[in-house]
């Protein structure tokens, strides 16, 4: 089947066609280097969710998603990987801490908060988009409230004589024009925002109910009468806010929720970080019980079941769950055998050498090297970093991670921060210079910190 195939599409939220999981992979190597079997099985993955929603409904409904467990040390590009691959297919996307949540019962989050954030995170994306819908009709609006401020007379009652009339309507027609061409920027109005009257409560609710919180402060809200405050701001200003104002008053929220929740059921990937520090070994007493408990939390949301949220009711039975974990001291076969089976995919990650580290700095789209010369241009210095340079950096971040904490790709934010220290500070008063980076600087401004081990684990 080809994108361009004729198909029976489900009537209510047809998926427009995604990318290839060649062009899916493609996209993900302008950003992440490396780590290929990762990227196919993300890709796949991706690819699968919209095929889901061309099959026949009686079966698309028995079409669970093939949940991933990413294998690798920190900063190999896990998290980036599932962070980029929400970002193409505008999914929903959360990524959270699994060590952060506990057993109910214990002190802590409870697992299903992950879905009622979720939730949040979808609403807030979609609500951007329907503004983004209604935001010229928005900026009519709002153009003409600002009109109405500066010329009161024609907000009046049109019972004036017809010649006045005219004549207001022409100035109103002036002024807009001003209006559009930012001719009257610098003037000053005063608007009026409404604010709520009620104070801002705390609601202490019980685990598991944190959804009562919102309903509790929403009941108080609509019994609290609304109240108005007046800003003094410059046009453009008074534009912004009244246009985000309007915008707000011709979103359809009913529609915004449905459609986030559709979205977030059907689309939503869930990043679960640090698997491997909930992976409990045998024992019958300790932190070890809670571990496990965790996972038996987890179990219902990744199996799917149906989780109360302030928007509503929420399915998780589509959602997409991307585990990852360094596993240093446990291994995935420590996690309890239901939760090894709902992540049948599994990915190990490699650790970065020299050559990756090379190819970190300089060919990514948002290459790090590119990030500082951009940095560094904004004040008029022309940062450029000679090929020995970058060779070095890659060398001395290798070394370090093999002869203390291995951070991966992070390492070489450390250093090159270390590095530039001295030109970052002294920038604005280096205006119009060019800083050539080359392998002998890179050797002088870190060889104090490498020289000493225990410094250089701290530092670096």
């Amino acid at each position: 089947m080809t994108d361009g195939a004729k198909t029976n599409l489900p009537e209510s939220g047809a998926p427009a066609p995604v990318m290839t999981p060649r062009e899916i992979v493609s996209e993900l190597d302008r950003y992440i280097v490396g780590q290929n079997e990762a990227k196919r099985a993300v890709a796949i993955a991706l690819r699968n969710r919209w095929r889901r929603q061309l099959v026949p409904e009686d079966l698309r409904e028995e079409i669970a998603p093939k949940n991933i467990i990413m294998i690798g040390p920190t900063g190999v590009g896990k998290t980036e990987i599932s962070r980029r691959l929400a970002k193409l297919s505008q999914a929903p996307f959360i990524k959270v801490e699994a060590s952060k949540f506990t057993e109910v019962g214990y002190v802590g989050r409870d697992v299903e908060s992950i879905i009622r954030d979720l939730t949040d995170l979808a609403v807030n994306m979609v609500k951007e988009e329907e503004k983004q819908k209604v935001e010229i009709k928005a900026r009519e609006v709002a153009e003409e409230r600002v009109l109405d401020l500066l010329l009161p007379a024609s907000a009046g009652e049109p019972d004036g004589d017809a010649v006045d009339a005219a004549r207001l309507q022409s100035t109103r027609e002036k002024l807009k024009k001003m209006l559009r061409e930012g001719k009257m920027d610098d003037r000053f109005v005063d608007i009026e925002l409404t604010q709520s009257a009620m104070p801002m409560i705390e609601v202490l609710t019980p685990q598991g109910m944190e959804g009562m919180e919102f309903n509790l402060k929403e009941m108080f809200s609509n019994l609290m009468p609304k109240k108005t405050k007046k800003k003094t701001v410059k046009i453009p200003e008074a534009l912004e806010i009244l246009t985000q104002e309007e915008a707000g008053k011709l979103v359809d929220m009913d529609k915004v929720t449905a459609e986030a929740i559709r979205r977030m059921e059907q689309s939503g990937i869930v990043f679960l970080d640090e698997i491997d520090k909930i992976a409990g070994r045998e024992s019958v007493h300790g932190p070890d019980v809670s571990r496990q408990g965790v996972q038996r939390d987890l179990l219902p949301i990744v199996e799917g079941s149906t989780v109360n949220t302030k928007y509503g009711m929420v399915k998780t039975d589509h959602i997409l769950f991307i585990a990852s974990g360094a596993f240093h001291t446990a291994k995935p076969s420590d996690l309890i055998p239901e939760f090894q089976g709902r992540f049948p995919i599994r990915v190990e990650l490699s650790s970065l050498s020299k050559t990756d580290f090379v190819r970190i700095l300089t060919e990514p789209k948002n290459a790090l090297i590119k990030q500082y010369e951009a940095l560094l241009e904004t004040e008029g210095v022309h940062l450029r970093f000679a090929e020995d340079a970058i060779q070095e950096i890659a060398l001395i971040a290798t070394d370090v991670n093999e002869r203390t904490e291995n951070i991966g790709a992070r390492r070489l934010h450390t250093i090159l921060e270390r590095l530039l220290d001295e030109i970052s500070f002294t920038a604005p008063e280096m205006h119009g210079r060019e800083v050539a980076i080359d392998a002998r600087y890179v050797r002088e401004r870190l060889a104090p910190i490498l020289k000493d081990e225990d410094l250089s684990r701290y530092i670096l």
